[in-house]
């Protein structure tokens, strides 16, 4: 099986090629290698490997950075996305393409079905929810969005590399307390994506993936830094205390739920550990280096 991965620069897809899969024909693009934004340059990529299948897990995810820069956060979610589509599609290859929890706005309170609506709060998860739809669109049945939420992951810019600087470096970090999501190791959904290459019958459909379990970003914070006073005890964390949203103001507006129903992906691929049994394993066992210092 030949698989194209676009974005292998980024956390997600360099983890995706860091796995790589049994029997996985894998050639990897960084934005240096395809530029997704050019229809041309993506046409004559695909058309010269034709691949089986396209991981599409590039994207902007500057959440806060997109509402001033809306067409670069459009160019790259939904252009880009719609010209591997429409190239997937000439060459007859499958797609997988990463969405997010972003599109939803957070008004329910029980986890979100594939097939909830929709309503995006900000540029990020506009054009991410646009993206989706340029992907369906163009490579109907042969195309699967994949919505995860809250990724992290060695290297790269992500809530828990941060959280690990700042809990270092200061006596006090305040977090949100009133936000809950799933947060979502990139080693769990690197494998996932890779394991439904395997499962061409998710065309046409849009499944969700994430770790088990539900947290707010504080208790993401705290969980950190339990976990950093055993690791790295030559550190003196600072407190970690809960402040409410209205206290933290940021450019874009962040859904206040976005837990995902996840039941279809997990029938098809296994249930993952809890997002706790993930980060313990990552902070505790993986290289130090994957993780400090963590500078934005």
């Amino acid at each position: 099986m030949r698989v194209l991965l676009v974005g292998a620069g980024g956390q997600l897809g360099g983890m995706i090629a860091r796995i790589g899969a049994d029997g996985c024909d894998l050639h990897a693009a960084d934005r240096t290698r395809l530029d997704i934004t050019d229809a041309g340059a993506v046409r004559e990529a695909v058309t010269g490997l034709r691949p089986d299948i396209i991981i599409n897990a590039a994207a902007y995810t500057a959440v806060d950075r997109a509402e001033s820069e809306p067409e670069a956060a459009h160019a790259i979610n939904v252009d880009g996305a719609r010209h591997l589509a429409q190239a997937a599609a000439a060459v007859g290859a499958r797609m997988l393409h990463v969405s997010t929890d972003f599109v939803f706005d957070g008004r329910a309170w029980t986890p979100y079905a594939p097939d909830a609506g929709t309503n995006p709060l900000g540029v990020y998860g506009r054009t991410k929810r646009d993206g989706e739809r340029a992907v369906m669109e163009a490579a109907g049945e042969h195309a699967t969005v994949v919505r995860t939420s809250w990724v992290y992951g060695p290297g790269g810019h992500n809530f828990v590399r941060t959280m690990l600087r700042l809990i270092a470096e200061r006596d006090e970090v305040t977090v949100v307390s009133d936000q809950i999501g799933a947060p979502t190791h990139t080693a769990g959904l690197a494998g996932a994506l890779l394991a439904l290459c395997e499962h061409p019958e998710t065309g046409g459909r849009i499944l969700h993936w994430s770790d088990a379990g539900a947290a707010s970003w504080f208790d993401l914070a705290d969980a950190v830094r339990a976990i950093m006073q055993r690791r790295w005890r030559h550190l003196d964390p600072g407190e970690v205390v809960p402040i409410f949203t209205e206290d933290f103001p940021t450019p874009a507006h962040r859904p206040p739920y976005s837990v995902l129903d996840c039941r279809a992906a997990r029938d098809l691929l296994g249930c993952p550990p809890s997002w706790r049994e993930r980060l313990e394993h990552a902070l505790m066992r993986d290289d130090e280096r994957f993780w400090l210092p963590a500078s934005d």
